[in-house]
């Protein structure tokens, strides 16, 4: 029995990390902007409290901070501030990606 569960266990451990990984996709939202220079895809994760997207063709993962109004997410360098259905984009505290209004709000 000892030798059955030693071969199976890789297995076992191998099905929980898919496991887990499906039940955070299933937690991750998709969020379609419109921002006044280009659409603008989101991938919200609410789990990890971080938001993710490409921007200058770089993959950004930014984690939520503090904000006195709206959620604000930040990797030192970007900024993706939003409240309610629209967010701006900052780098180094320039805007670069104004009015943002996401598309098909969810109410």
């Amino acid at each position: 029995m000892k030798k059955l569960l030693l071969a199976l266990s890789p297995f076992l451990l191998a099905s929980c990390s898919v496991y887990n990984q499906f039940v955070e996709r299933m937690q991750t939202d998709t969020l379609a902007y419109q921002c006044e220079e280009k659409p603008l895809t989101v991938k919200l994760n609410n789990p990890r409290q971080e938001v993710s997207f490409v921007y200058d063709n770089k993959l950004l993962t930014l984690k939520q901070g503090m904000s006195a109004s709206g959620t604000r997410y930040s990797d030192g360098v970007y900024v993706f501030w939003s409240k309610g259905d629209s967010a701006t984009v900052y780098k180094r505290d320039r805007i670069v990606l104004n009015n943002c209004q996401i598309e098909n709000p969810k109410r």
